[in-house]
């Protein structure tokens, strides 16, 4: 038997991209296969198990400035299918959605449980196999069709869809077959800080902050969140990101500057002084002028050698002077780092100068397509990488479709 189209992963990619085949070409014959036991184990764990579908950012433009890596490839398919049609189709197959205040969308029932019935009940009303504990071993390109092999049988195929996201193996057998594989490195990940004090601060949210890597040009801003580890929260996450490779080759040992208030160091001090002016006969401990919670700020004037009980009329200058430098520019020595959660990401994969964006089929292979994280795409937290999947897998499920409806 050869099949139309064998999917290689049966994550979010690879579901998405058979059912949109069968969708577009009902005669497809497709089979889906799977290492594990059970599929869709990132969907489980995404956005804390309530599986962040999309990101509410309608201009592809504004889209592709959320990824590290194929922001330039990414634009035109944006344009082909983006966050808007992501929401379309799942409200259309009974898995309604909400925007929430931060532009993350979850589906309404607020569990991603809703997300893999919608896949797994789709899969089997289409027809569409799927083969558990079946892990590739090998993949070969025969005269008429592509030969997947497994450790459990061998699989015929018009069209292979690889969608292992960031499973070594398929990167090796793609390697052998001749693709470039960039060096995987993680993304998104939370920095660990081993400095006295910080333990104190565990849970503690600074809305906004500026953050940057001292001896890099990499900055970033949003909240910070303190842990009994380090640091993470949405600042950290997206830094990770952008300096993936940087802070590998750094081996994740670098010192970290954060500017709590997003004030320069003269702004602040000014700041500070009228502070002393107007509120002299306050203590510092009970008026703090910004908007930091009470256990940092307290954390600062004990590193600044205020006491509690000291009033703002007596703050001298040299007490002044040092706690604007920690509000400004407090700067943590970070030695090492941890994956976000479950979501695991990694910067690398196949080379994009290999890839026809257009269809998202390999330039090398004709009939081979890739979606999803196996390609050297990744993006920032927030639902931006199940978006890249979402595109190419429709990107390609297309392609496919319209061959297939040529050979009729």
């Amino acid at each position: 038997m050869i099949y139309d189209l064998v999917v290689v992963g049966g994550g979010a990619a690879g579901f998405f991209a058979a059912l949109q085949l069968k969708e577009q070409y009902a005669d497809a014959n497709i089979a889906i296969l799977e290492k594990g036991k059970e599929g869709l184990q990132k969907v489980k764990v995404s956005g804390g198990g309530r599986c962040n579908l999309t990101h509410a950012c309608f201009d592809p433009k504004e889209l592709v400035r959320f990824y590290p890596r194929g922001h330039k490839e990414l634009l035109g398919p944006f344009h082909k299918f983006g966050p808007g049609d992501t929401m379309g189709w799942f409200d259309d197959h009974g898995v309604a959605v909400k925007i929430e205040e931060d532009n993350r969308v979850f589906p309404e029932a607020n569990s991603s449980q809703a997300v893999i019935d919608c896949f797994l009940e789709a899969a089997k009303s289409a027809r569409i196999p799927v083969f558990y504990q079946t892990a590739l071993t090998h993949l070969h390109q025969e005269e008429d069709y592509w030969l997947v092999k497994t450790k459990q049988e061998d699989f015929k195929a018009i069209h292979v869809l690889m969608a292992t996201g960031s499973a070594s193996v398929p990167w090796r057998v793609l390697k052998d077959l001749g693709h470039h594989i960039i060096t995987p490195k993680p993304s998104l990940f939370t920095f660990h800080c081993n400095e006295d004090g910080l333990q104190h601060l565990s849970g503690v949210v600074v809305p906004e902050v500026d953050i940057q890597i001292i001896d890099t040009n990499l900055e970033s801003s949003g909240p910070l969140l303190f842990t009994h580890w380090g640091f993470s929260g949405p600042a950290v996450l997206k830094l990770s990101a952008w300096g993936a490779r940087i802070l590998a080759e750094k081996d994740y040992r670098f010192e970290l500057m954060v500017n709590f208030i997003q004030m320069d160091a003269a702004s602040c001090l000014e700041l500070l002084k009228k502070q002393k002016e107007d509120f002299g006969k306050k203590q510092l401990s009970n008026a703090n002028p910004f908007a930091i919670p009470k256990r940092l700020w307290h954390r600062l004037l004990e590193l600044s050698a205020i006491p509690d009980s000291c009033k703002w009329a007596d703050a001298n200058k040299i007490q002044l002077d040092r706690l604007s430098n920690l509000l400004v520019a407090f700067r943590f020595q970070i030695e090492g780092k941890s994956t976000f959660k479950e979501e695991f990401v990694s910067a690398g994969g196949i080379d994009l100068k290999e890839v026809d964006f257009r269809s998202y089929q390999s330039k090398k292979f004709p009939g081979l397509y890739f979606a999803g994280e196996i390609l050297d795409i990744d993006g920032v937290t927030g639902g931006f990488n199940f978006q890249n999947a979402w595109t190419g897998a429709y990107i390609a499920a297309t392609d496919m479709a319209s061959k297939l409806h040529r050979e009729l």
